[in-house]
């Protein structure tokens, strides 16, 4: 194999993919609640994400940063007119996001001559691969034969509050956690969690990371999951995935404050912000930034989980327990080896992917609709059957 053998994929070869299918190369049609873990928001082969970066091609692909780029300002005005957010920065994935992340931690607090360097994380949780990502995890299937991993961030348990105000000392510069933890097993924070942690970042005048790369863009029902909290106010936001519908994009959103702490040079990328991926966000941001289609999202998720809760968990109990999540992002809680049970999906053709906690991580596009939604149910009522 010429391929390095860092994955192990199902012996299905893609071929295409149109709305929330897949096909195969041998024609057999499968209904995708992947999105290729929370990728193709708008579903495959979306007709105006198509025309948009095919438009686009045909102009320039890339100039890199050297220059200005119309449709990076265009995209960047969307999300800050519609977030938190006084800035964007664009890379090229979610972890590129975290990493920018932590870096404006540390330079936040370093331009302020503040010896402030930890982090503190959540145990369960999925970063991204780089060093720091892996470091912040601190997990160790991430971060076994790549040690010595990188100092200064310590994880405590997920949703508990108290656990952050017992690690925080004075050299503590930022609180990072998933608003919703995905690789980890489809948990939320709680409202109440993140309003604490609200107050601990204040009382003790550290900065707030929220790492949104899978939950972001529009999964939960809302443009950012953290919205569900109105009061709450990230300093800074890792978003990926849902944004590019596809197509490899990353963005780290700050505040005013943090902001002003990165300086002209002190970060880049050569191919963020590129003119064909901004041509693809500034498309699908049309989408997820309309309240309609937020609306149709929270609508269709709390359809999907009513009925894996009212249908399929009581039929099955020795197979399945419950279900989590928000918005499109839903976990069904295996009872059964979760691995099992999503290749008995496969043979229904309905595609799932593996969390951790034994769930079954369902992440359709965010264009389902109720007959999709009614389909699901039915190939995983005959799946389950089988047992």
């Amino acid at each position: 194999m010429s391929i390095l053998g860092v994955y192990n994929p199902l012996n299905i070869e893609i071929d295409h993919g149109d709305g929330v299918y897949l096909y195969s190369k041998e024609g057999t049609r499968y209904l995708d609640f992947t999105s290729g873990i929370g990728v193709t928001s708008l579903g495959h082969s979306h007709p105006s994400l198509v025309s948009a970066l095919k438009d686009q091609a045909e102009k320039i692909w890339h100039c890199s940063n050297l220059f200005k780029i119309g449709n990076q300002q265009e995209v960047a005005n969307k999300i800050t007119n519609n977030s938190f957010a006084k800035s964007v920065f664009f890379c090229n994935s979610g972890t590129e996001a975290v990493e920018a992340g932590i870096k404006v931690i540390r330079k936040y607090f370093n331009n302020k001559n503040v010896k402030k360097t930890k982090v503190i994380c959540a145990k369960n949780a999925f970063h991204g691969r780089t060093y720091a990502a892996i470091s912040a995890s601190g997990k160790s299937k991430l971060t076994e034969g790549f040690e010595p991993i990188l100092k200064g961030f310590k994880q405590v348990k997920f949703n508990d509050s108290k656990a952050i105000s017992k690690n925080i000392d004075k050299e503590t510069a930022a609180i990072m956690i998933e608003t919703v933890q995905g690789e980890g097993g489809i948990t939320p924070a709680s409202k109440q969690y993140l309003r604490e942690i609200q107050k601990i970042a204040k009382d003790n005048d550290i900065l707030l990371f929220f790492d949104e790369v899978q939950c972001g863009v529009g999964r939960t029902g809302k443009f950012l999951a953290t919205e569900w909290v109105k009061e709450l106010n990230p300093n800074l936001v890792a978003i990926a995935k849902g944004i590019g519908g596809g197509f490899p994009i990353g963005a780290l959103l700050l505040d005013n404050k943090t902001t002003k702490s990165m300086s002209l040079g002190s970060h880049g990328s050569t191919f963020g912000g590129n003119p064909l991926a901004m041509a693809v966000a500034n498309e699908v941001l049309n989408f997820v930034l309309n309240e309609e289609f937020l609306d149709h999202v929270r609508e269709v998720g709390f359809n999907l989980r009513k009925l894996l809760k009212e249908e399929i968990v009581p039929k099955f109990p020795k197979l399945v327990s419950g279900v989590r999540g928000i918005g499109l992002m839903i976990g069904l809680e295996a009872i059964e080896n979760n691995e099992i049970l999503i290749k008995s999906l496969i043979q229904e053709k309905l595609l799932t992917v593996k969390a951790g906690q034994n769930v079954i991580r369902m992440l359709p596009p965010l264009i389902l609709e109720m007959k999709h939604v009614e389909e699901a149910i039915e190939k995983i009522d005959k799946a389950f059957s089988n047992f």
